[in-house]
């Protein structure tokens, strides 16, 4: 596969991730969306790693750690964005956190995400 089609599948599937964190929202289904938007933004992340550096992307999922391999320059409040979204991530898929996560992932806590994911995926679309 070329560069661009890696990086192509990498921006599609980021948007159909955000889709389905969309539906997943509209069905009350919140902790499963909270995690869909991190999927969403590490895909897209992850296109722009593939661009810049014509490689695969690393095999992590730290939304923080993602951004630094871009080269793309992320003010601290967007740094803080990253690393509380890369905590869905774990809350998400781990019976630990799970309970906690329920409880926290009311629907104003998720439509708040949900909505500044959405910021997050088209800035980064913007950036070449």
């Amino acid at each position: 596969m070329t560069n661009n089609k890696i990086t192509g599948y990498w921006t599609k599937a980021s948007s159909q991730d955000y889709h389905t964190a969309e539906l997943l929202f509209k069905n009350k289904k919140y902790h499963h969306a909270l995690f869909f938007c991190h999927l969403s933004i590490e895909k897209l992340l992850k296109a722009k790693i593939t661009h810049k550096t014509n490689s695969a992307p690393p095999y992590v999922h730290d939304l923080v750690r993602l951004a630094e391999k871009t080269g793309i320059l992320f003010s601290e409040q967007l740094r803080n964005d990253f690393a509380e979204i890369s905590t869905f991530n774990i809350q998400a898929r781990y019976d630990d956190y799970k309970l906690s996560f329920y409880k926290k992932a009311t629907r104003i806590f998720t439509k708040k995400y949900l909505i500044k994911t959405k910021e997050i995926l088209t800035w980064l679309k913007k950036i070449t």
